[in-house]
């Protein structure tokens, strides 16, 4: 067993997501959001690197000791994966780790609305998730991917950095693609994906312009595509997608993604206050005719109202879905008024001043 390992069961028996081991500091967990130091010694550098070299492959040791960065997923079976990420800074080595858990969640047991399961049945298009980093965007993917491969006879292709939920095939062949271990980057695998007969293809991170233009070719071309990107609601996602591009190119792109986009799911997480726990908050968007009229001619600012007569269609607003959460009890004002997009409906909820006081 590696030395490591012993921070990776604390970890798990704690319930944090996420360990840092920084040169120089205590070793520390975050639980619910909130950072906390372990009762351990202060990590040497030297001691740190050799802990930490122990599970990383020869290949990625190389990487790190050329770049200073490097990305890997670090597995204890019958426990869970981990997604790790090292760094050098003024003290020395630092390094962070993400826990995956070894069992995918269904979207029932997430807590997502109903219309998020029929996603996983979509015949062809493109379905993004985006809310802002450490917002359970990996999770919600593998259960929709996880319902997908219960329920459907398809080939799954799924293209990350690296790793994260592993999914063993049940009724679809599932083929599990590392950038930087089994291909050389997001567009390279995607470009090759196209040739491998795939039904669904799942893209850890649309991040350049190369990449979303092979999604959005992809999902053009009867493939159905998940990806995630780093926005906070759907009108901002087309706005964001749009705006890689050139201007020359953007009427074009605007149509593709008209004519591709199937679903947009923004979403947030928040600490409970009722019990020790934490609960999403998810805005739908179902690209109904309406919707991608919008986007087809400019028009993404009246996506909320669209959405808002959408009900019916199981579209709803992050607001909405926040106000709601807030309603019941599981939420402080103070967090609700923070994520929220439209501040003002939740700012007579709050006694004092806002956190934020940029946002007054």
């Amino acid at each position: 067993m590696a030395k490591i390992d012993a921070f990776f069961k604390l970890m798990h028996e704690q319930g944090a997501s996420d360990l840092h081991l920084v040169a120089g500091q205590q070793p520390v967990i975050r639980i619910r959001g909130d950072m906390e130091r372990v009762k351990f010694k202060v990590l040497d550098s030297d001691d740190l690197r050799s802990m930490l070299y122990e599970i990383t492959p020869e290949e990625k040791i190389k990487s790190f000791e050329e770049t200073g960065d490097v990305d890997f997923a670090y597995e204890i079976p019958g426990l869970a994966r981990y997604r790790a990420n090292f760094f050098m800074q003024k003290n020395g080595i630092a390094a962070v780790f993400r826990e995956i858990p070894s069992i995918i969640m269904t979207p029932e047991q997430l807590g997502l609305p109903p219309v998020i399961s029929k996603l996983a049945m979509l015949p062809r298009g493109l379905v993004l998730v985006t809310g802002p980093t450490g917002s359970g965007k990996s999770t919600t993917l593998a259960s929709i991917i996880d319902k997908a491969n219960q329920q459907r006879k398809d080939h799954i292709i799924t293209i990350e950095d690296p790793i994260e939920f592993v999914h063993s095939s049940q009724n679809c062949i599932v083929n599990h693609r590392e950038v930087g271990t089994h291909t050389r980057s997001f567009s390279a695998a995607l470009r090759g994906a196209l040739r491998e007969d795939p039904d669904i293809i799942m893209v850890g991170e649309m991040r350049d312009l190369e990449t979303i233009g092979l999604a959005l070719e992809a999902a053009a071309t009867g493939h159905l595509v998940f990806s995630t990107v780093h926005t906070t609601s759907a009108a901002k996602t087309v706005d964001r997608i749009i705006e890689v591009f050139p201007a020359h190119q953007q009427p074009q792109i605007r149509s593709t993604l008209a004519d591709g986009i199937r679903a947009i799911i923004a979403q947030v997480l928040f600490k409970r206050i009722d019990i020790k726990a934490r609960c999403v908050a998810l805005e739908v968007c179902i690209a109904t005719p309406a919707v991608r009229n919008l986007v087809r001619e400019s028009k993404t600012y009246q996506i909320p109202s669209s959405m808002q007569t959408g009900k019916k269609y199981g579209m709803q607003l992050l607001d909405d879905a926040i106000m709601d959460l807030y309603n019941k009890g599981w939420i402080s004002a103070d967090e609700a008024y923070i994520k929220a997009n439209e501040k003002a409906r939740f700012r007579p909820l709050i006694k004092g001043p806002p956190a934020d006081f940029t946002e007054v």
